[in-house]
């Protein structure tokens, strides 16, 4: 077991860099499951529907914000309420769910999926196995008393992961979620440049990441929704996506 901080091999830290430039699909260069092989292993026998959706049949994309809840959840929640369609949050603890408790229990009452993205950003690969459990306990901890249910699905920021990361989250009972569309909106306030890159990258099964946080990121949300379903796509949450199936803990997913 590690007890201190991880020292990281050249080749590490070198993979760690080339990762940098991996926005569109995350950094870790780990083994990951399509949700459409999900799907399929689950297939026989299983219920035809979740909820209303069946993205064996349907042309399914997931929308995903990540690093909230901000000042900027509620109008985000308001037009997604308007748009009927549900999203999945992967929230952070420190100065997110600890001081917008109530947008939390907003979230999970209107039926978007309550995920877990660390309680202080910290870079899972390059801490000990200590401080990894408690990056991911505690804001688990903290969803747990607002809605009553644990998350079962995690992001880790910048998509860093490896085999420790994969086996504390597997204890925890998380899977892990990356994604396959960024409009690295950390990186613009150009709500127009936010939708065009979104919609570029766009595809069936598609798992798109954007953050609340961000002054660009809500303006562009309304435009990117009505985009997207006149090409004939159905938002889901990630959960949907891969049913029949079920995200198991320790497992990477990402289209």
């Amino acid at each position: 077991m590690h007890r201190g901080r991880r020292r990281l091999r050249p080749a590490v830290l070198a993979a760690a860099a080339a990762c940098l430039a991996l926005t569109a699909t995350g950094c870790a260069q780990v083994d990951t499951t399509a949700p459409s092989s999900v799907r399929a292993e689950a297939a026989h026998g299983a219920p035809a529907r979740f909820g209303t959706v069946d993205c064996r049949e349907a042309k399914c994309i997931a929308l995903t914000f990540d690093a909230g809840p901000s000042e900027n959840s509620a109008r985000l929640l308001d037009i997604l309420k308007e748009k009927k369609v549900p999203a999945t949050f992967f929230l952070l603890g420190k100065r997110h769910i600890a001081k917008y408790p109530e947008l939390v229990k907003r979230m999970a009452a209107e039926g978007h999926e309550v995920a877990n993205h660390t309680w202080d950003h910290k870079i899972l690969t390059r801490i000990s196995d200590a401080e990894i459990r408690e990056e991911l306990k505690r804001p688990n901890d903290a969803i747990e008393r607002l809605i009553g249910r644990r998350p079962t699905l995690m992001r880790p920021p910048q998509g860093r992961t490896d085999a420790d990361v994969h086996r504390i989250a597997k204890e925890q009972g998380m899977a892990e979620v990356l994604w396959s569309v960024t409009a690295s909106d950390y990186a613009t306030t150009d709500s127009a440049l936010i939708k065009k890159r979104v919609l570029e990258q766009s595809s069936r099964d598609g798992i798109i990441l954007l953050h609340d946080i961000y002054q660009g990121t809500v303006p562009a949300v309304p435009g990117i929704i009505d985009a997207l379903k006149a090409r004939g796509y159905v938002f889901v949450t990630v959960p949907q996506l891969l049913a029949p199936g079920k995200a198991e803990p320790g497992k990477v997913y990402r289209p």
